[in-house]
């Protein structure tokens, strides 16, 4: 199949070397800053993200761009017929959500969102382990560090029109993602942001804390405060016990189980070993015309916790 990669980035970067590990074709790249393209040479470069899938008409295009530009790109792909996997978060506003709802309805091709998370070994374990079931309570908390100089590598960082917010919907969304998947969706929240650690840096926040109740209820807490990063851990009630994970360890009922996950890392080590098995995934659903599990209504239901979250300023809010 005809690939092509908008965005050319940190993320991007790790999208390229996954695809180049894959039977697929890159044919194009594209970016505003067209001297990246040079790392490239086996695909032609656009500066012009409309024009690349216009003139190629790739089978899948992966949009690795900054945050508010995901769902312009999404529509536009989609309404061409052209299969998208989107890098998260789907989107950073309820309108864009909708929007790329009616998009995904009118289009003959698929959106895949990437969550990888959820094919980390230790993860899938646990949802087998569940099976038709869900947790009926769970708490996780994701405690890293990040610093100014983080945020200073691109000017959309830490801003809320272009990041649409800070430690929740860039380094957590993939946490709280697990617990809307371990346990189901709430109706209801309650939530605290704050910046800690940051406040002549960034915009918005670097610490959160989340209540969830309702059909579904969770705690949540993440932080990008840390002086380091610490192992996110996720800890699951269930019908038949516990099952608490952290990295590759899962705690079954007190039974340790370990998974290795010496297999390749793409890009930094907190992405996890999910990518490849994701990008497989995503393929083979487009190549064989069946649906990939985690579409824009999958992918929006951890953006529709993390904007409950930001709505809330301690009351009650509606999920």
């Amino acid at each position: 199949m005809k690939t092509a990669v908008i965005g050319l980035g940190v993320i991007g970067h790790v999208h390229l070397e996954v695809l180049s590990e894959m039977d697929t074709n890159v044919v194009a790249v594209c970016d505003v800053d067209e001297t990246k393209f040079a790392e490239f040479p086996y695909a032609k470069g656009y500066a012009d993200y409309k024009k690349m899938i216009d003139e190629e008409r790739p089978d899948v295009v992966h949009i690795c761009t900054p945050h508010y530009l995901h769902a312009e790109m999404v529509v536009y792909a989609l309404d061409r017929g052209v299969n998208v996997l989107c890098e998260k978060p789907l989107c950073i506003s309820r309108d864009e959500m909708e929007m790329i709802a009616a998009a995904e309805k009118r289009s003959t091709a698929q959106l895949g969102v990437v969550l990888q998370n959820r094919y980390n070994a230790a993860n899938v374990y646990a949802k087998e382990q569940l099976g038709d079931d869900k947790a009926t309570a769970a708490y996780a908390t994701m405690v890293w560090h990040r610093s100014a100089q983080y945020y200073a590598q691109a000017a959309w960082r830490g801003t809320w029109d272009q990041e649409g917010g800070g430690v929740l919907i860039n380094q957590a969304l993939h946490t709280l993602d697990l617990l809307q998947w371990f346990c189901g969706m709430p109706n209801e929240a309650v939530a605290s942001v704050s910046n800690l650690t940051l406040q002549n840096e960034i915009e918005v926040e670097d610490t959160a804390s989340a209540l969830y109740t309702g059909n579904a209820n969770f705690t949540f807490f993440a932080t990008n405060g840390s002086k380091v990063d610490f192992v996110p851990e996720v800890m699951l009630y269930t019908k038949d016990g516990s099952i608490r994970i952290a990295g590759d360890y899962v705690w079954h009922n007190n039974e340790l189980k370990y998974f290795d996950s010496s297999k390749r890392v793409y890009g930094k080590g907190c992405y996890g070993t999910g990518h490849g098995r994701l990008f497989a995934h995503f393929y083979d659903c487009v190549e064989k015309g069946e649906k990939f599990p985690i579409n824009g209504e999958e992918g929006s239901k951890v953006i529709r916790l993390i904007l409950a979250a930001y709505e809330s300023n301690g009351k009650k809010v509606n999920v």
